[in-house]
């Protein structure tokens, strides 16, 4: 199928020269007579290099550059500029132009300019489709989940990571927005351009207003130097907003006056400046109640609103279940020093039916302390602490289609695996406990089961022996006149 090219000129004498040429090479050729027209053409064909001129009374050729770039990602943009016109080619190249020809138009520069642009086109494709089958085959910017709610998130972020719109990420704490913004960032044009990330909720006002905008030296107190803030750190980037709905509304105010005009002031300065950042603003709070109770700016929830993505609860995808367990059973078992090779169906169906109010964040830590606790080389459910045990019992979770699957892969369990459940006095208790709290416990607890013989209790830790007495010294808890077990090992 022939490349299609769009020739866009108030001027029929120079449409006509270029096409004719174009046309020569095979092209499919289209013409517009303004930018107006032009926007109607990329609408209807699927334009694959775009040769605009860069004055027009109706849409100047640069403003048509930016509507391509943020609609049509994938199309290419020549700019024709005046002959000699050395600034207008630098505002194109700036603006994201691949490519500007002077008037008058020379043929060979011509075809050369065209066929750079369909090469360029050709191997950003290209790139695209490998990154496409890396994420099918390997999770989507290492976000775990084959389940149909989530592979619809990733078809969503497909869809607008290449472009500059602001993003709305909904869900309830614990799902993993977080890593959906910076999947947004990765796979956009503004991947090499920087990314910062802000949780509104976690400053007062005045402290995130600082953050985000920067200040001036003697803006308040303590104002020793000048701060450059989040909005001009980022610029090019990307700037997550966490938590948004936690921002108070005098910061509201300021902030839509950034998202309107794309320019704020640093706090003590009266200098506007020019900011381009990608917003990407995260929420587990339900704004349209917030507006309702007039916590929220109407008009700032339909400008962050403009493309909303939801990332379900943890309950309606556990299809995923088993690989996120797979996945942090090796991350812990790494990270701690375990021989942890598994988990029992038992301990699967624990996990699969549990309630999850705290989704995926809750699954990590209680895969974690179980990787600590254990006392074999696979998870069973004495390996779970007592107050999870406890939430599943009183959960009545009904089982779904979603459920009914086996052991994740890359998980060696056998069918008929010893338990290894622990009496309800042996269970430790974790509420409030630190992880490292947990691991001494677990350390403490083996110690006695083996009557002090830290060989023994080392191989029933799954850790080495020197790791052990490594542990032990930084407790304080290895004595003078504790016997030497061999450390030549």
């Amino acid at each position: 199928m022939p490349s299609k090219i769009l020739v866009v000129d108030d001027d029929s004498a120079s449409i006509e020269a270029a096409s004719e040429v174009l046309e020569r090479e095979g092209y499919d050729l289209f013409a517009a007579s303004g930018g107006r027209e032009a926007l109607e053409t990329l609408a209807a064909e699927d334009i694959d290099v775009v040769i605009t001129d860069e004055k027009m009374p109706d849409l100047s050729g640069i403003d048509l550059l930016k509507h391509i770039k943020d609609n049509y990602p994938y199309t290419q943009v020549i700019i024709l500029t005046g002959y000699g016109s050395i600034d207008s080619a630098v505002q194109a190249t700036r603006a994201g132009a691949d490519g500007y020809l002077e008037k008058p138009i020379q043929i060979n520069i011509l075809r050369q300019t065209t066929k750079n642009a369909l090469e360029k086109r050709s191997l950003f494709l290209q790139n695209v489709n490998l990154r496409e089958q890396l994420d099918d085959k390997f999770g989507f910017a290492n976000i775990i989940g084959t389940s149909k709610p989530m592979q619809e998130v990733f078809r969503m972020i497909r869809l607008v990571a290449p472009t500059n719109a602001t993003v709305l990420i909904r869900g309830e704490s614990g799902v993993g927005k977080e890593l959906i913004a910076n999947a947004l960032h990765n796979h956009s044009r503004r991947k090499d351009k920087p990314y910062r990330t802000i949780n509104c909720g976690a400053l007062y006002r005045e402290l995130l207003e600082s953050e985000l905008f920067g200040h001036e030296r003697g803006a308040f107190t303590g104002a020793t130097t000048r701060k450059l803030g989040l909005f001009e750190q980022a610029n090019g980037g990307t700037l997550l907003l966490d938590e948004v709905g936690e921002m108070g509304p005098e910061t509201q105010v300021k902030f839509l006056r950034v998202l309107e005009g794309q320019e704020f002031t640093r706090l003590g300065g009266d200098k506007p400046i020019k900011t381009d950042v990608r917003i990407v603003a995260a929420t587990n709070a339900d704004l349209e109640d917030s507006i309702k109770n007039g916590k929220f700016r109407t008009d700032l929830y339909h400008r962050i609103n403009r493309f909303p993505i939801r990332v379900p609860p943890l309950r309606e995808r556990r299809a995923d279940i088993p690989l996120l367990a797979s996945a942090f059973i090796k991350e812990f078992s790494r990270e701690h020093e375990r021989s942890i090779s598994g988990i029992t169906p038992q301990a699967m169906d624990y996990l699969k039916n549990a309630a999850w109010d705290g989704n995926i964040r809750e699954l990590r830590n209680v895969i974690e302390t179980a990787i600590i606790l254990a006392q074999r080389e696979t998870l069973d459910l004495g390996d779970f602490s007592s107050e999870f045990q406890t939430s599943f019992a009183d959960s009545e979770i009904d089982s779904d289609p979603d459920t009914q699957m086996g052991i994740p892969v890359g998980l060696d369990t056998p069918d008929n695996q010893e338990s290894s459940v622990d009496t309800e006095s042996d269970k430790v208790g974790t509420v409030g406990m630190t992880m490292e709290d947990i691991e001494k416990e677990a350390i403490r607890k083996t110690l006695a089961e083996t009557g002090n013989n830290k060989k023994r209790a080392a191989e029933m830790l799954g850790i080495g022996l020197r790791t052990l007495y490594r542990k032990l010294e930084s407790y304080g808890w290895l004595n003078k006149g504790d016997p030497e077990d061999d450390l030549s090992e």
